[in-house]
């Protein structure tokens, strides 16, 4: 249950002007519906062929007329079935290259991005890729490690907003998991029983031993997780597992294989509750839904008329897809559909959930872009009749390894999923936390920004946090792409804090209550490796700190909690004016004073500050004027990495 072209693309580039658009285009164009996410034979025909308008296309290409070819490439397109997005892939991509010139970006985005799901062969993937820099830039490599977040959210939890998250990659311990697999979570009751399968149970056939799939449940009282036991009634002598119930409780769905009742390898059937509270009545939902194949992982809509499941008959995108049925007016379900090419892939699409008051699915793959590690979760909102582009919910869920079968409770607080550290699929355990940002079905309004240098108005490198403060939920980190930009996905109507850190300036923070997507636009000044502050001024003969110091000294702070790998010097002068023993002694207190500071109030490691004093012996300038004697007198701050050798000693 578990489971060629003699043109280059940058002659295409030089030619992207949208002045220069035929107005030809405009009227072929008049009235034309074509939209990429919308393929309407997909499940009416097998394969879409035109003998007269493929000749027609083939034409257009050798004349290179390409205002009347991405016409004709729109109107061929969308009429593609299932078998076309393996064969005919190579008009998908040409259709891609057009849009560029002749249509919109984001469409071009789309097209590409098909293209790259279900290709096979006879395309240069590679032209793809390095043309088009949007899919050549890996959404995995903008998130920050989370180790390396971790330790730096650890470092500064004692005097920063910035706090450790309340918990992921949590395992459900040994009340839910076993020694052997046990995955496919789901839950039932208003939240509080857990039915999932494992495979701690072993059956035997002559002197042979095997593992065999079975349903348990955990129900949770007073906040715990109570030890599981055996869905009994349900599990037989074969491999049941996948399972989901209704909401009024009397209806279970669940994948039962190899059993002489199947019609495939797994099939999906449905249980009744009886009077006596026990499970009875099980029946195979039959030949509209299941097939000679495996069909397992069933998963009800939120208004219950719809299942959606996993299945590898013959006949879809990939190994795997996704399908859905539908609640027939008479009773029964209608034949299994296929949910399409957005969502499905040439590779494995499976373990569909929907969720339970939102239009948002969510299902593994191995197949959709931007991965972590081998299968990962996905998202994908369903709105007007269509299924969005599907997004990958992150780091805080996905790793390196595999994970299956995503599910969240009803007021989307926490999910609960399978998953394995490794590719060994018999090392799956379910783990429960918080939900994080990423994985939230309502993390929808956009919030994008840049941080440019203001001196040369280039873009910094850094790493960008946003802090839920409302609900403490955590959103994955990420470092700034290369011009500087970054962009997340937040729930709308709630206050957030942004802060950006780098080693080429002053930590950047700003709150805010998002209503509707925002842009910041933020600019500011970039470290030198020595310098000094207007702040840090001292009464004549003195060494105390004074109030309006702590702003920039705080700065100081920060840049060094951000940074563990720099150092800092404070060197402290005065102008010449006394005798050069008192201002020698005065230079080294207010060195030693902020030094203090930074490492006692501030909390910064000892070992990684230094302070001395220079009395009057290293002036800026001649003094011959008292703006001369300020000059002079001040404390400086040089920022620095030390050489390898120094750190070690040598």
């Amino acid at each position: 249950m578990l489971l060629p072209f003699s043109y280059s693309s940058a002659q295409f580039k030089s030619k992207k002007k949208k002045n220069q658009v035929s107005t030809e285009i405009d009227t072929l164009a008049a009235g034309d519906e074509f939209n990429i996410y919308e393929f309407k034979n997909v499940n009416k025909i097998r394969e879409y062929f035109n003998k007269s308008k493929l000749q027609h296309i083939v034409n257009l290409e050798k004349e290179k007329n390409w205002p009347k070819l991405y016409y004709a490439l729109k109107d061929y397109i969308k009429n593609f079935a299932i078998r076309n997005f393996y064969i005919d892939t190579y008009w998908i991509w040409r259709l891609a290259k057009l849009t560029e010139l002749y249509g919109t970006e984001e469409e071009a985005r789309s097209l590409y991005k098909l293209v790259l799901r279900h290709h096979h062969d006879g395309i240069d993937i590679q032209e793809i890729e390095i043309y088009y820099d949007s899919l050549n830039t890996q959404m995995t490599d903008l998130y920050v490690p989370l180790d390396y977040y971790y330790k730096l959210v650890e470092h500064r939890k004692s005097i920063d907003t910035l706090r450790p998250p309340p918990g992921i990659l949590l395992n459900m311990g040994r009340r839910i998991n076993s020694r052997k697999a046990d995955y496919g979570p789901t839950l039932a009751l208003n939240d509080d029983v857990l039915i999932y399968t494992s495979q701690r149970n072993e059956s035997s056939k002559g002197f042979d031993f095997f593992e065999n799939e079975d349903l348990f449940f955990s129900t949770r009282k007073n906040g715990f997780w109570e030890e599981s036991k055996e869905l009994t009634n349900i599990n037989s002598q074969y491999n049941e597992g996948s399972a989901c119930l209704s909401r009024d409780k009397q209806t279970l769905y669940f994948s039962r294989c190899e059993s002489p009742r199947s019609i495939g390898n797994c099939d999906i059937f449905m249980a009744k509750m009886l009077e006596d509270s026990t499970w009875g009545d099980i029946q195979n939902l039959g030949f509209n839904v299941n097939s000679i194949s495996w069909d397992s992982h069933p998963s009800l809509s939120h208004t219950e008329d719809t299942l959606y499941f996993a299945s590898d008959r013959i006949g879809g995108f990939g190994l795997s897809d996704i399908y859905f049925t539908y609640k027939l007016e008479k009773g029964g379900w209608a034949k299994a559909q296929n949910l399409g090419p957005i969502v499905n892939t040439r590779k494995n699409d499976v373990s569909p959930f929907f969720h339970p008051k939102e239009e948002v699915l969510y299902f593994s793959s191995n197949g959709q872009l931007y991965s972590f590690g081998e299968f990962d979760i996905y998202k994908a909102h369903y709105k007007d009749g269509q299924w969005s582009e599907p997004v990958n919910i992150g780091p805080l869920v996905n790793g390196a390894g595999n994970e299956f079968y995503f599910t969240i409770d009803s007021e989307s607080r926490d999910l609960y999923y399978s998953r394995s550290a490794s590719r060994d699929m018999e090392k799956q355990d379910i783990y429960s936390f918080p939900l994080p940002m990423g994985a939230n079905p309502n993390a929808v309004t956009k919030v994008t920004g840049s941080l440019i240098d203001s001196l040369t108005g280039k873009p910094f490198t850094g790493i960008v946090s946003i802090i839920d403060v409302d609900d403490h939920i955590e959103v994955a980190p990420k470092y700034l792409n290369n011009d500087g930009s970054f962009e997340f996905d937040l729930v709308n109507n709630r206050n957030y804090l942004l802060v950006i850190q780098g080693d080429e300036f002053f930590r950047v923070e700003e709150m805010f209550y998002l209503e509707g997507p925002m842009d910041f636009r933020k600019v500011t000044e970039p470290i030198a490796s020595r310098m000094k502050f207007e702040s840090i001024e001292f009464d004549v003969g003195q060494a105390n700190l004074k109030p309006e110091m702590y702003g920039d000294l705080n700065k100081i702070v920060n840049f060094m909690y951000d940074n563990l790998d720099f150092y800092l010097k404070i060197s402290g002068h005065t102008d010449s004016f006394g005798a050069a023993a008192t201002n020698l002694r005065l230079s080294k207190e207010r060195a030693q004073t902020i030094r203090d500071y930074i490492v006692i109030f501030g909390g910064v490691e000892e070992e990684r500050v230094t302070s001395e004093g220079y009395g009057s012996t290293r002036p800026l300038v001649e003094e011959i004027t008292e703006e001369d004697k300020k000059l002079n007198r001040r404390v400086e701050f040089e920022i620095f990495r030390p050489a390898v050798g120094k750190l070690n000693g040598q």
